[in-house]
């Protein structure tokens, strides 16, 4: 595939944050407001749970033409033929990920310093994300907040597309993209809105 667009917001769900709605439910109101990357995060759930969303989320991205990305998991991405798949700095490096999913599919990886997004460049990652800008809540294991030190390096000194990420809302989000981010990922603020269409909208008006 590879013909994915790092602009905008990258949607993420959070069932654990998404105000009683599935993964399912929250992907298909992303979906319904015209968002154009979704990523399928759940921490909590077992492999075969995580395999029937995300089986169902990509028959529903696949109909819309909607880019799809697996966290973590490599394995399911590969099964339910997902878009691509998000890693982090402890999961398999880059190379062995791309065996699995093989050479046409989206490999992202979570960076936090320089040093990291440089050996993501070179490890032949699709994408990055960069932060956590602002501390989160979202994610237990999340290292502390990078602030805009890191993403200005990423501006500046790395050629490859980008997602900011970590505890961006409303309030900040226009700080971010005045730094020169194209793309940022919201995640409460959009699975925990009352009526999702209607805030990814608000939302996609800052870009």
């Amino acid at each position: 595939m590879k013909n994915f667009s790092m602009e905008g917001i990258y949607c993420i769900t959070d069932e654990s944050h998404s105000a009683g709605r599935s993964n399912v439910e929250t992907a298909e109101k992303m979906i319904q407001a015209g968002i154009k990357i979704i990523q399928y995060r759940d921490k909590d759930k077992s492999i075969k749970e995580k395999y029937i969303e995300c089986k169902k989320i990509r028959e529903m991205t696949k109909k819309a033409g909607v880019c799809f990305i697996v966290n973590d998991h490599a394995d399911i991405a590969k099964a339910v033929d997902a878009d691509g798949v998000h890693i982090g700095q402890d999961d398999l490096p880059v190379h062995e990920v791309r065996k699995v999913i093989g050479e046409d599919k989206i490999i992202g990886v979570s960076t936090h310093s320089p040093e990291q997004g440089i050996a993501a460049v070179n490890s032949g990652a699709d994408y990055i994300g960069a932060g956590p800008v602002f501390k989160t809540y979202t994610k237990k294991d999340v290292c502390d907040p990078v602030g805009f030190e890191y993403l200005d390096f990423v501006v500046s000194n790395l050629d490859i597309p980008f997602v900011a990420i970590g505890g961006i809302k409303k309030h900040n989000l226009k700080e971010v993209i005045s730094r020169g981010a194209k793309c940022a990922a919201l995640v409460t603020e959009i699975t925990q809105a009352d009526d999702i269409e209607a805030q990814i909208k608000r939302l996609q008006e800052f870009f």
